[in-house]
């Protein structure tokens, strides 16, 4: 029998590997922007063209290779990083593997130029598919200017799996964000399409931030810095009002390496328990500076994971320099003595306040009636007729000695007891419906009653409603009076233009104006908000959300993002009108059972169920 098993050719062998290191056109710009980093460069130039699909040129500054280097550097596991297995645990370096640039050349059309600084002439190399087409003497400027082109030109089974432009390039500007944050002392620039997206100056962190994210967040950043023997922490924070339901801006460095550690994510918002709600998340830009010794970076293919030989030190250290800079600088919950009606009585002045006192204290209500002094003059009226008969509505307000009075606690004050005056039955409301702490509506049916979720059952009513919009495309608009402008972030900016057509059909009236900035000139008509604006900013942001956490196509994100933005919300208060029509509207939905998280909407309850309750 003849041997079957046989080398693959390095053609195959680059391919296969580049798999695993470059998934998408951000996969290469990040290898590509930290190879500029590593080189010594103090300035770093990215242009895209077609969200690097067509073309991604990284031009640094650097110290530049020389011409054996230069064709060197496309060989797998060639690298000038590490010399021994010692070297691994003491990497300062992004890259060490030696893969990056031959698994790009094997899946693009590569031009490498590259000129060190005490020669005279520097080097030109092309490669199409691993393949050398040229390499020549060239006259370049001093450090290196790699260029892609044509991604996956060779592999279209790959290249057919890519998202549309604006979703890669929103990749793209992600990990351009991660590489300029982690070095604030480099100066970057992002091109797309010749238009300018970031002219980044080297400056300090802050400024980095501020540069980035925006204006907005310069007055939210909080400074973060514990010193220890183990491990050093520096960075910023956000303010805890400016927490978002998403976790895109939260980043973590160590030794100047961007990292995801849920771990560590999860001391961090630890330390800011009882200050944001349970759904949200914090703004974090953290370095961690620690003994390359004491971590281990190379268990992932593209090192964003990595290992902490004592990660239980690792996250008090965090928690705790994360506590600490919210407490330096007051950024903790206040106590309002306003609620303690032991010291003050200004809070009966206050409804809101009030209403939150007496559910606070409802747990000192009597279980037996108390007659005051001001509660006496109704009884008095009894006895003014020396002989005669009560009334028969006097009769019925007497109690008989042997009969047991039952009270119930009460939110009504003495005043508002002493003014209570009982209905005509005549005239009492005729509807069958209620609420039940403003959260649910109880309606009452020929077999029993149903007790319906109001926000989960209007979150589903309105869902299907934007679907079938959706699909028409004829989603009605009411015009804006003053249209307002809205600046966004690269990332959020690119992801508005992608979803632009379904937000349309949905009845946003929304374009381009200007660099990153896009004017709002009207809304769905059928959305009630106070503010165009903050409709906007919140329905992107739990778009975000759902993105993150479910696998959605663009259109059923934006509806549910929609309907959850815009549903009611509990505490809401409905008139019986409004509960019945709410009811009516669910149960004409196709799924009325349930809500767009897979809960019930509703619970019902048989007449049978109700006379178990007291055991007929």
């Amino acid at each position: 029998m003849s041997d079957i098993i046989q080398l693959l050719p390095d053609a195959i062998a680059n391919q296969i590997a580049a798999g695993e290191v470059v998934q998408r056109p951000a996969s290469a710009l990040k290898e590509l922007l930290e190879n500029s980093v590593d080189s010594g460069a103090t300035q770093i130039q990215v242009i895209v063209k077609e969200a690097g699909k067509q073309l991604i040129q990284v031009i640094d500054n650097g110290k530049g290779m020389s011409g054996t280097d230069a064709r060197m550097s496309f060989e797998r596991h060639a690298t000038s990083k590490i010399r021994t297995s010692s070297d691994l645990f003491s990497i300062r370096t992004f890259g060490f593997r030696g893969e990056a640039l031959a698994s790009i050349a094997a899946v693009a059309q590569v031009e490498l130029k590259t000129k060190q600084a005490d020669s005279d002439l520097g080097t030109l190399i092309q490669i199409e598919g691993s393949e050398v087409k040229k390499q020549e003497p060239v006259a370049a400027p001093n450090g290196t200017s790699v260029s892609m082109k044509n991604l996956f030109f060779n592999v279209p089974a790959r290249r057919n799996f890519l998202k549309s432009n604006p979703v890669e390039m929103r990749h793209m500007v992600d990990e351009f964000q991660r590489v300029a944050l982690s070095y604030p002392e480099i100066s970057f620039s992002l091109y797309q399409q010749d238009l300018e997206v970031y002219n980044l100056p080297s400056g300090k962190l802050s400024q980095r931030i501020v540069g980035i994210f925006g204006k907005n967040y310069q007055g939210q950043l909080v400074p973060c810095e514990e010193i220890t023997p183990h491990i050093n922490v520096k960075g910023y924070i956000g303010k805890p009002e400016h927490a978002k339901k998403t976790r895109g801006e939260q980043f973590f460095f160590v030794n100047n390496r961007f990292i995801k550690s849920s771990y560590l994510n999860h001391a961090v918002s630890n330390a800011f328990e009882g200050l944001i709600q349970s759904d949200q998340h914090p703004f974090y830009v953290l370095f961690l500076e620690i003994d390359p010794a004491h971590i281990d970076i190379n268990v992932h293919p593209t090192k964003t994971e990595i290992k902490f030989d004592d990660e239980r030190t690792v996250y008090a250290v965090v928690r705790s320099a994360v506590k600490q800079a919210l407490g330096a600088h007051h950024v903790v919950p206040s106590l309002d003595f306003s609620f303690d009606v032991n010291f003050t009585d200004n809070w009966t002045k206050d409804p809101d306040k009030k209403d939150q006192v007496d559910r606070e204290y409802s747990y000192k209500s009597y279980n037996t009636p108390e007659f005051k002094k001001s509660n006496t003059s109704g009884w008095e009226r009894l006895f003014e007729a020396n002989n005669s008969s009560p009334s028969p509505s006097a009769k019925r307000e007497i109690p008989d000695e042997d009969t047991e009075i039952l009270t119930f606690p009460s939110r009504a004050t003495p005043e508002e007891n002493r003014d209570y005056i009982p209905r005509n039955p005549d005239t009492e409301s005729t509807g069958t419906t209620f609420q039940v702490e403003l959260s649910y509506i109880v309606a009452q049916l020929s077999t029993g009653m149903l007790i319906l979720d109001q926000q989960i059952a209007h979150e589903r009513i309105l869902y299907e409603r934007y679907i079938k919009q959706l699909n028409s495309a004829q989603g009605p608009s009411q015009q804006c009076l003053f249209p307002p402008t809205l600046q966004l972030g690269a990332s959020d900016f690119a992801l508005v233009m992608d979803i632009l057509p379904e937000l349309h059909s949905l009845g946003f009236m929304v374009s381009e104006f200007g660099k990153d900035t896009i004017i709002i000139q009207g809304v769905p008509a059928d959305v009630q908000s106070k503010s165009e604006k903050e409709l906007f900013e919140g329905l992107l942001e739990q778009y975000k959300n759902f993105k993150s956490e479910l696998s959605l196509d663009n259109r059923e994100n934006l509806a549910r993002s929609l309907a959850r933005k815009s549903s009611l919300k509990r505490g809401q208060k409905l008139t019986s009108q409004e509960m019945e029509t709410l009811v009516g509207q669910l149960f004409a939905c196709q799924n009325p059972n349930y809500g767009l998280s897979g809960n019930k909407t509703f619970v019902k309850l048989d007449l049978s169920s109700i006379h178990s309750f007291f055991g007929k």
